[in-house]
């Protein structure tokens, strides 16, 4: 689908207006969007615009790293929306002119129609012209990236807390996916940082000076944005060490009762295993309280133990 948004000079705005009858007009600015074209539409980038070979490629061939191309009459940007649901990236690629904007993207875009029904609601949006909705549309992508990384942090607060008492287990996995995600953002949010700080430093921006300080505005979001991200990752990490840690304790906790068992047991298994040999001369096994005397040597020999152990400490792990 394409749709046309048109500021005449005159300052009439016109919706939907076909392309050709678009370079026909006396027109202040327009703005172009493909939204989940077909083949057909697809070379109108081509055919219609010119736009350059590269340009295009990058359009068709998902997907690409934000980033920002200068060409002789016109910029190109891509950018990336956010997937609320998997966290993963959807190219918007953006043509901006003197005169007009293009906006394409394979996927139903929640961010572009988001500005597109700004533009067409409010006069004062739509007579500042391409570069300013370039900038929306960064701005409200960017925007988007925010509630991910506070689910996010709302998400490690809750497993920190453990608030349901989960088991350290459960703990550590969802730990690890958070840390999944985490990973996909930082990559997301430090690319488009690096558009965006081109976007502000760039001398050959003329179009964009007089919006320079709204960019510097979003290159400080994607700042804060990566700051929340290494925390986030820290406190995972932090996190993972501390499960590891109750995971260790509890297996040195399960080792140290088995070597107390173990060191009680071990002389009365020698005793026993004495008397259990089938040996004809024992002069034991003809004693007549031969049997309580074993089994009394036996309870003394494993009290004895019991006491050593305490007395060197090896119950204080269960203090």
């Amino acid at each position: 689908m394409i749709r046309t948004l048109v500021l005449t000079e005159n300052l009439n705005f016109l919706r939907n207006i076909p392309l050709k009858q678009i370079s026909g007009m006396e027109i202040k600015w327009y703005w172009v969007d493909f939204d989940s074209p077909n083949e057909n539409e697809m070379k109108l980038l081509d055919r219609h615009f010119h736009f350059h070979p590269l340009a295009i490629e990058d359009c068709l061939h998902y997907l690409q790293r934000p980033k920002l191309d200068y060409y002789e009459t016109y910029n190109f940007f891509v950018l990336h929306a956010l997937n609320q649901n998997t966290l993963d990236p959807e190219e918007i690629d953006i043509f901006v002119g003197s005169n007009y904007i293009v906006s394409f993207h394979l996927k139903p875009s929640r961010e572009i129609e988001h500005v597109w029904q700004r533009i067409v609601k409010y006069k004062t949006v739509r007579e500042k012209g391409p570069s300013f909705i370039a900038y929306l549309i960064t701005d409200t992508l960017v925007d988007q990236y925010f509630p991910a990384v506070h689910q996010i942090e709302d998400h490690l607060n809750q497993l920190n807390n453990n608030l349901k008492s989960q088991s350290v287990r459960h703990l550590i996995n969802e730990v690890f996916n958070v840390r999944v995600d985490l990973l996909k953002l930082r990559g997301l949010i430090s690319s488009m940082r690096d558009v965006l700080n081109r976007i502000v430093n760039s001398g050959r921006l003329d179009a964009f000076k007089d919006y320079r300080i709204y960019f510097k505005n979003i290159h400080h979001h994607l700042v804060k944005l990566s700051v929340l991200i290494e925390s986030g990752r820290d406190l995972t990490s932090d996190m993972q060490d501390s499960y590891l840690s109750v995971i260790s304790y509890r297996m040195n906790t399960v080792m140290m009762t088995l070597t107390i068992i173990t060191s009680i047991f071990i002389p009365l298994t020698f005793i026993s295993s004495i008397y259990g040999m089938n040996f004809k001369y024992m002069p034991e096994l003809t004693w007549r309280y031969g049997y309580f005397m074993v089994l009394g040597v036996m309870a003394i020999v494993g009290i004895g133990m019991f006491l050593w152990c305490k007395s060197r400490g090896w119950f204080d792990v269960y203090k």
